[in-house]
């Protein structure tokens, strides 16, 4: 049997380069892979490195940009009910304290609970279907939104645009890992996830102009915010079935030899793990695995604070002594700062081909910004509000080395689908405690909430760097195989990252 070491396909923990990826991409025939994989590899032309940097330019254009609208608005609807509240729906429907914090949790409820058919789904349909249907769902959810009455019509609307969102950010990840190689991900998702950083910068200060049309045509301002941010995602569902393209198999953003270098580059990087047919070994490969479920409980770890903090930072702005109105627009700089440095620190990660502390670092920091919080309690609202901008960069900062480092570890395409989704989903569910953090009894300076979210990103910080030794110390185990070892532990099909020759992502 040869090995992918003998073969020169062996990925290790060095950061691939285009040359290092381009030589072997010359040595080796490819082809335009089928679904099944099945198909006898042409011979084609290599790109140069200066056609490979103008098409990749291309596919960045066309995939990242949009992708990042898609989540820009989702995270817009999601999130903008805590712009709401301010706005004085609970006084105008007459809702209680208990009832809101239930109608923000549900919404997680719904997600959770639809993100992993949803992955499955695109993986049989298609990106370039699936994920226009899921704007159009939630885009009109959101405009209903605008018509309840009372405690009941909150708790089901919340409930449903949480049915209807949880197709898009599971399946947008999944879907850049068809694109990218695992080294060059992390940058893409940065400035997807930077969105949300956008959003949150955009959404307070959206809302402080949408306040504004407060009894316009008899509506209250919470009334037009639904209104007016949920039409731009009925536009953008429009345009992603024409712009979106599908994956590099079939997509016609791509000529026959760009299509073919592109999926080379992919198969070479995925080493061994190179499955891309619809499997249902693979998708119970997922769900019976560790690895899946150590991530999913780090990502809930932070999930919490993520979620609390993007519904409740124009309350906790108010809360420092700023007025409803300022509070909504206090809250963009915040996620101004945050979303440069999720971006920065993300193109390090990928530079340096590493993940795990360039997680626990932003993590460490949004703990020492929850325990600054607390500290300046009696500061005044300078200090509170400084506290603000590093607990919200850390908070958000660590999610592009998050949402990459489970990706870049889980090999065979449907197992990856369904790994990314169970994550997700259990990382998701975190939103509903996030919900139900910063209650009335606790404001206006939220010591009680503050201090659980520093708690849980302190344990994340020690679980991050205790699970990334354990991946070096799997790495090693291979690389120190005998080679009956080796052959012993390459026997049997769909092995996907259990390979002997895959190499983890650190």
């Amino acid at each position: 049997m040869v090995s992918v070491q003998e073969k020169g396909q062996v990925i290790n923990d060095a950061p691939s380069t285009y040359s290092d990826i381009e030589k072997k991409a010359d040595s080796i025939k490819r082809d335009t892979v089928s679904e099944d994989s099945a198909a006898t590899p042409p011979e084609y032309e290599p790109l140069t490195e200066k056609e490979w940097k103008k098409l990749r330019w291309k596919i960045d254009l066309r995939i990242v940009p949009f992708c990042g609208l898609l989540y820009l608005m989702a995270f817009l609807d999601r999130s903008n009910i805590g712009n709401a509240k301010i706005g004085g729906i609970m006084e105008h429907l007459n809702i209680d304290d208990q009832t809101f914090t239930v109608g923000l949790s549900i919404f997680f409820v719904g997600y959770v609970l639809f993100e992993i058919p949803s992955n499955i789904v695109l993986k049989k349909i298609g990106p370039n279907v699936w994920i226009p249907f899921v704007m159009v769902s939630f885009g009109i959810v959101m405009m209903c939104m605008a018509a309840i009455n009372n405690g009941t019509g909150l708790l089901v609307t919340r409930f449903f645009l949480g049915v209807t969102e949880a197709g898009l950010f599971p399946g947008v990840i999944y879907y850049m890992t068809l694109w990218y190689t695992r080294r060059e991900i992390a940058t893409r998702i940065s400035l997807f996830f930077g969105c949300a950083t956008v959003a949150g910068a955009f959404g307070g200060v959206l809302a402080y102009g949408i306040m504004k049309l407060d009894g316009v045509r008899g509506l209250h301002g919470w009334q037009w915010i639904f209104i007016i941010e949920g039409i731009p995602t009925l536009v953008l569902a429009a345009l992603t079935y024409y712009v979106l393209p599908n994956v590099p198999e079939n997509s016609k953003a791509l000529n026959e030899r760009e299509r073919a270098h592109v999926i080379n580059r992919l198969r070479i990087d995925a080493g061994p793990a190179t499955e891309t047919h619809f499997s249902m070994n693979q998708l119970k490969l997922a769900w019976t695995e560790w690895k899946v479920y150590m991530y999913s409980l780090i990502y809930i770890l932070g999930s919490i604070p993520l979620f609390s903090m993007s519904l409740f930072l124009p309350s906790i702005i108010k809360g420092m002594g700023f007025d409803s109105l300022e509070a909504q627009a206090m809250s963009a700089p915040p996620y101004a700062i945050a979303c440069a440095v999720t971006i920065l620190l993300a193109m390090d990660a990928d530079k340096r081909g590493e993940r795990g502390f360039h997680m626990a670092a932003p993590s460490l920091l949004g703990c020492i910004g929850y325990i600054l919080l607390i500290a300046c309690k009696d500061q005044g609202p300078v200090a509170l509000y400084i506290a603000s901008c590093i607990t919200v960069t850390g908070v958000f900062a660590h999610g592009p080395p998050m949402l990459s480092w489970f990706t870049n570890n889980i090999g065979g395409q449907t197992k990856r689908a369904v790994g990314c989704a169970i994550i997700i989903s259990i990382g998701t569910s975190g939103g509903v405690a996030g919900g139900q953090l910063y209650r009335s009894d606790d404001e206006p300076q939220y010591i009680r909430a503050h201090s659980i979210c520093a708690a849980l990103l302190f344990v994340q910080v020690c679980l991050v760097v205790t699970f990334k030794f354990i991946l070096r110390r799997i790495n090693q185990k291979r690389e120190n195989m005998t080679p009956e070892e080796h052959r012993i532990a390459s026997e049997g099909e769909e092995l996907c990252d259990a390979h002997p020759d895959f190499r983890y992502i650190l």
